[in-house]
Formats: structure tokens, C-alpha cells, sequence
């Protein structure tokens, strides 16, 4: 992740994303909450360490309190520099000296507190040590919802991330297949995303053939060959926000099996997106979806989850799944990615990213779901 996001908002849009993620944890319970680095503190702070090191760097969030960056000394002009900084205070903390100590003054000794994810265990076991009254929980676990509702700005970068996925399937359709390896399709996949503006690519699924039915391929040696179905899944990030999207092509002209399992499936994605409207339950979009795949007797095929969120991550909740009654709220964006996967034979799968409106969804990915026949 790059500072191109920290440019796209202020140190005002920070403060608020901080002040209410405190009041959101409070609202559950916790004495606050502890940020690693990671998406989070991007998308709280707008800074990204400069290195990933055993050295301790904790956001310190607790409703009532001004925000503290526990920081190295030595990190601590690179963290001044962040578009959030103005809304924080920077305590920082030089080698010999101990961070949990200086950490521990500011948490409630016997809070329960939401932590990281992906916080080192080093630094949690620590903190334990430090303040033994302490109990922590996961981010995910206690504010699942932290980043799901995206504001307008966010929405507009989320936007554009998906048309520059859209310009580079366009250009793929034109791309030559057969006769050529995976590998060497995903490396256009690569080129074209990054031409199109994303600094991180995430993933570049091609998956041919009856590489098709394992929906998490990984782009290899097979040489793709003529009557191949192709899955193309592909995302990352531009200035800071999630694509992904998911076509399937045909090399050549396809059986009359295959394009009545692509039909089946595109549309079980339009029954999924026709399902997003505020006050639904995110598993309603999941059995929207299903529920075509099943009609058609094609339901043990259908073997993952109908949707996930997308933001300043590729993955993440709300996950549109069987058993998530958690409703869709205006500003949420997720995936609706139906797919039938016949092993040994071929697979399908439709992606689009969709927000959700005030009265219903809106696609991110704008692309033909015809079934696209390629070269």
C-alpha cells in the first residue's frame, strides 16, 4: 500500500474515522481499541510504517482520550508526515527504552480491549505482562462493521478502482490464449492492471480448462488450449482501494453445455445483485444466488460463499454467506461472484463489486457478463 491514499483524504476525515471507531467500541463494551499496522491504521491514520519490524508501533483509541501512535524514535518523522497525524498525538519510544510500559499508562489496567488482527503475538503477550488485568478480543471479532460503510470519497475511489478492472478486461478480450500458458495470460493481467493505475496487484487467477473447478487456481505451466473455458479473476489496489472481478471466456466457439452453465450463472448473479437492497440480510444476496444454481441441479457445484467485502482490503466482512443476518446498509461494497466448478471438466464464476444504494445496488464493474469468446 502506497501513501496515495493518505493524499486523498484529510487530517479532519482521520479524526473522524478515529473518534468514531472509539465511540463504536465503547458502544461494545471496550475500554478501546489497539491498532497494528496494518489496513486498519491506514485507513484510521493514513500511515504505513515504513518497514514491517519487531518494534512496537500501536494506535491507542479510547473514547474520552485523545488518539495516541505509540511509534519508534526512529520511525517517528515518517509518522509526523502522515495526512492523519494532526489529528493524533505521537509518543515515541527509543530502543532500550520499554514500549509496553509507555503503552500500558494508557489503557484502563482492567479494560477489555479490541486489538489487531493482525498484531504480532510478541507485542499482545507483552501487553498481557504488562497490564495483567487486561483482556483483549479481535478487531474483526468485537467491530466487524469498523470500515464496511464506505463515505462518498471512498465510494469515488472504490469507483474508479473497478472501471480501471473494467478497462483491463477490455483489453484482455483482445489478448491471444491459445497456445499460451497461464502464467503468461496473468502476466497481462498484471501489466494491464498496473497500467490502469493499481500500485498493488493481489491476485491474477487464470484458470483453464479443468484448472476451471478449483476456484482458487493458481495461474501455472498448463498451456491453454482451444475449446478451453478460461475463469479470469483478477484485483488489487488503486490509490489505496480494492478491485476485483471475475469473467469467464471461451477459446473458440463453446459446447452447448458449456454456455448453458455460463447462462446458469450469470443468472444466479443477477438474482444475487437483484437481492442487495437496504435492510436485507447479507445472506439473502447468498441465497438469491443459490437459489438458480440449485433450481438448475447444479447446487453441489456451487461450493463458496456468494460474496465479501472490499476496501482498503481485497477480503473483508460483510460476507454474503448463509447464516449472516447482519443487514446491508447504503455505502457497504462486497462482491457478488456466483460459480458452478465441475471437477476435471471446467468452472464458471461472474464477479461484479456492488454498493449497496438507498434503494437498492449499484455494479462497480460494468463489463459485459456475456460469455466472451477469445483467441
Amino acid at each position: 500500500m502506497t501513501g496515495s491514499t493518505a493524499a486523498s483524504f484529510t487530517a479532519d476525515d482521520y479524526r473522524a474515522r478515529m473518534e468514531r471507531a472509539a465511540r463504536t467500541a465503547a458502544e461494545a463494551g471496550l475500554a478501546g481499541l489497539l491498532v497494528a499496522p496494518g489496513p486498519d491504521l491506514v485507513w484510521l491514520t493514513g500511515y504505513t510504517p515504513p518497514a514491517v519490524t519487531e518494534r512496537l508501533t500501536l494506535l491507542v483509541l479510547a473514547a474520552g482520550q485523545d488518539p495516541v501512535l505509540v511509534v519508534p524514535a526512529l520511525e517517528a518523522p515518517d509518522a509526523q508526515k502522515a495526512a492523519g497525524a494532526p489529528a493524533l498525538t505521537l509518543r515515541d519510544w527509543t530502543d532500550g527504552k520499554d514500549p509496553y510500559a509507555a503503552t500500558a499508562a494508557l489503557l484502563d489496567a482492567s479494560g477489555r480491549f479490541g486489538i489487531s488482527d493482525n498484531a504480532w503475538a510478541l507485542h499482545l503477550l507483552a501487553l498481557q505482562q504488562a497490564v495483567p488485568g487486561s483482556s483483549y478480543t479481535s478487531l474483526t471479532e468485537a467491530l466487524p462493521m469498523l470500515r464496511a460503510v464506505k463515505d462518498a470519497a471512498e465510494l469515488e475511489l472504490m469507483t474508479a478502482a473497478g472501471a480501471a478492472a473494467d478497462a483491463t478486461f477490455e483489453e484482455m478480450r483482445n489478448v491471444p490464449f491459445a497456445g499460451r500458458r497461464e502464467a503468461e495470460v496473468a502476466a497481462d493481467l498484471d501489466r494491464l492492471l498496473r497500467r490502469y493505475g493499481h500500485e498493488q496487484v493481489d491476485f491474477t487467477i487464470v484458470a483453464s480448462g479443468p484448472n476451471g473447478a478449483n476456484p482458487h487456481h493458481e495461474a501455472g505451466g498448463r498451456v491453454i488450449e482451444r475449446g478451453d473455458m478460461v475463469v479470469l479473476d483478477f484485483g488489487g489496489l488503486k490509490d489505496g482501494y480494492g478491485s476485483d472481478t471475475s469473467r469467464t471466456v471461451h477459446v473458440g466457439d463453446p459446447t452447448d453445455e458449456e454456455r448453458r452453465v455460463h447462462d446458469i450463472v450469470r443468472a444466479a448473479q443477477e438474482a444475487g445483485f437483484r437481492a442487495v437492497r437496504p435492510g436485507a440480510a447479507c445472506q439473502d444476496v447468498d441465497r438469491a444466488a443459490r437459489a438458480v444454481i440449485a433450481d438448475a441441479g447444479y447446487g453441489e457445484y456451487f461450493i463458496h460463499r456468494t460474496g465479501h467485502g472490499i476496501g482498503v482490503t481485497t477480503h473483508e466482512p460483510p460476507y454474503m454467506i448463509e447464516g449472516e443476518e447482519r443487514p446491508l446498509v447504503p455505502g457497504m461494497c462486497f462482491s457478488v461472484e456466483p460459480g458452478v466448478y465441475l471437477p476435471g471438466r471446467f468452472g464458471v464464476r461472474i464477479e461484479d463489486i456492488v454498493t449497496v444504494t438507498e434503494d437498492g445496488g449499484r455494479r462497480l464493474n460494468t463489463t459485459s457478463r456475456e460469455l466472451v469468446i477469445v483467441e
